[in-house]
Parts: structure tokens; C-alpha cells; sequence
């Protein structure tokens, strides 16, 4: 399935016409599908590049130096967790995968700073820290114009979400889905879950898998050309909305059996906004026909939440 795509650069070109047309053609993709493809995203592609090579070299290291990184108190939100700790919302089975969480760094004196851990340096990958950081950036960036256009769709104020996601507890996730070598109890990498937060921002992945859940109830695989990102709704945006921006579900399948001794490297970045942030239903997304659907709360709040059911947090 070719999923929609967008041209960011329409949206900060400046021309009045190019920037609503981007509004209403990602506003439309968002209350369709869930999930765009963005063209002239802003994040280079020999970061793109760096980013895939030190996370190909950190997951390559022995197993007991990489749990070195692993900091039970963190319920998995920052450094490395290993194979099978986590599972999809409702499933008991763990995924097919370890991964390494990178958080926010706040530079500039805001008291949130008390709020997050600081994050776990990997020294034994020479560039991993600051290309990690050089990407948080440049996905918080592109993530803050994708927001911005949607608070427009939205009827806001353009600037709705800024202050919400400055300084946010946005999390750049690399994952390393790795060879199957025995016949797996599930035939499923991750299994079938919605994204927790506003939007997730999807970089490259190493090989094809991804598939979302059409409205029709189909499983389609997801594709997009090597210079997109994939950028998908998050709950907490569903949330919002009163549902009318989808949340899509999805997954990530095994490859044939031919290809089962190769890795697979994926990194995504889920946008959250700090967690004082509230997340009741926006009084324009509620009417007659779509009643509140859900209780108020934090975004803390929430987040806290699907942490306990998805085994992170005890």
C-alpha cells in the first residue's frame, strides 16, 4: 500500500496556498489512514546514515557489554532493554526484539529538567552520544512543523502544540529485530499495537515488515521511497481528537524463511509532549454524532498508564 505523501517543504515554503493545501491534504490523510509518507523532511540523509551505522555497531557488541546499559529503574526509557522484555498492549507474547531509548536533554534551565533521567552515554560506539543527539533534534524539529500543521487542520491556533513539546518526553527508539533462528512461537516481530504517543516519526528501516490495518480490516503492507519518513497518529493525538485523527494500528511480520537470518534496524521517534500536558477531548472535536470517548487526563498520566501494560513498568 502507498501510503499518502506530503512535501513538508509546501508547508514552510512561505506561499499562503502551498501551505493550506499541505494542511488539508495531511489533515485528510490523518482522519483516513493514520499514516503519511513526508517528502523534504529536514533531516539529512547522511545523519540518516551516521544514525543506522553506530546503532548497527551497538547492537553487534557482546551481549554483556550491551547490558551494561540496561538500567532496570528506568522501566526501559532510557538505555538498552534486551530481547523479549516487551510485548504488545493485550498480548503475552513478547516481541522479537531488543532496543536502546535516547530522551530529551533540556539546555536551557527549565525545571522539567528534574523530570527526566539522564541519558545512558555508550562510549564503546565512538560518535553513538552526539549523533543521537544531533537526531533528536532534527526529529523534534520536523515533528514541531507536522504539529504545527495539524493544529491548523484542527482549527487551533498554529502554535497549539509548541510549548506543549518544548523540552517534551520524546523518545528516539533504535531497534534491532534480530535473525530467527528456530521457528518462533509467534510469527509476528512486534506484535499489532497503536503508538502511545502524538506522532511517531519513522526513519528508514532496514528491511520491509511494517504493515497497518486498513479500515476494511486488511493487513497492507506499508511502503515509502528510501528519501520519505513514515509519520503515523499516536493515542494520545486519537485521544485528543475524540478520534477523529486515527490512530492506526500495526505490526511488524517475519520476513519469508529464506530471509530469516537477517537482521532487521528500525528507528523511530515517538513525540510526546511534557506530561502536565492535558489530553482532554478538544470541545471542537465533540458533537452529536461523536460524543466524548474518553475521561479526561495528563499526558503523564496516560503514558504512565500503557508503560504498566506493556510489562516496561511494574
Amino acid at each position: 500500500m502507498a501510503i499518502p505523501v506530503v512535501n513538508l517543504a509546501d508547508f514552510l515554503s512561505g506561499d499562503p496556498q502551498l501551505k493550506q493545501a499541505f494542511v488539508n491534504h495531511l489533515g485528510k490523510a490523518y482522519e483516513d489512514v493514520g499514516f503519511v509518507a513526508v517528502k523534504n523532511h529536514g533531516i539529512p540523509d547522511e545523519l540518516i546514515a551516521d544514525l543506522y551505522k553506530y546503532v548497527q555497531q551497538f547492537f553487534a557488541l557482546p551481549r554483556d557489554v550491551k547490558e551494561k546499559f540496561e538500567i532496570p529503574d528506568l522501566a526501559g526509557q532510557r538505555g538498552y532493554t534486551s530481547f523479549g522484555k516487551e510485548h504488545a498492549k493485550g498480548s503475552e507474547a513478547p516481541d522479537l526484539k531488543e532496543f536502546f531509548q535516547f530522551g530529551q536533554t533540556v539546555e536551557d534551565n527549565d525545571p522539567i529538567k528534574s523530570e527526566y533521567p539522564d541519558n545512558v552515554q555508550v562510549n564503546d560506539v565512538p560518535s553513538f552520544n552526539t549523533t543521537f543527539t544531533k537526531a533528536y533534534r532534527a526529529f523534534e524539529k520536523s515533528g514541531r512543523a507536522l504539529l504545527q500543521a495539524i493544529a491548523l487542520y484542527l482549527g487551533l491556533d498554529e502554535h497549539y502544540f509548541d510549548e506543549h513539546i518544548h523540552n517534551g518526553n520524546s523518545i528516539l527508539r533504535a531497534i534491532h529485530y534480530p535473525p530467527i533462528s528456530q521457528e518462533p512461537k509467534s510469527a509476528i516481530r512486534a506484535e499489532q499495537h497503536e503508538d502511545i504517543n502524538l506522532i511517531t516519526l519513522l526513519v528508514g528501516a532496514s528491511a520491509d515488515g511494517l504493515q497497518i490495518l486498513t479500515k476494511q480490516n486488511e493487513w497492507v503492507p506499508v511502503t515509502s521511497l528510501p528519501e520519505q519518513i513514515v509519520v503515523n497518529v499516536g493515542d494520545m493525538l486519537q485521544r485528543l481528537t475524540n478520534n477523529k485523527l486515527k490512530s492506526t494500528t500495526h505490526r511488524v511480520v517475519n520476513p519469508p524463511r529464506e530471509m530469516w537470518g537477517t537482521s532487521r534496524y528500525s528507528i523511530p521517534f515517538f513525540l510526546h509532549p511534557k506530561g502536565e500536558m492535558s489530553l482532554a477531548c478538544l470541545q471542537s472535536c465533540i458533537d452529536a454524532s461523536h460524543p466524548k470517548a474518553y475521561p479526561d487526563a495528563t499526558a503523564g498520566e496516560y503514558l504512565d498508564e500503557r508503560l504498566r501494560e506493556i510489562g516496561l513498568k511494574k
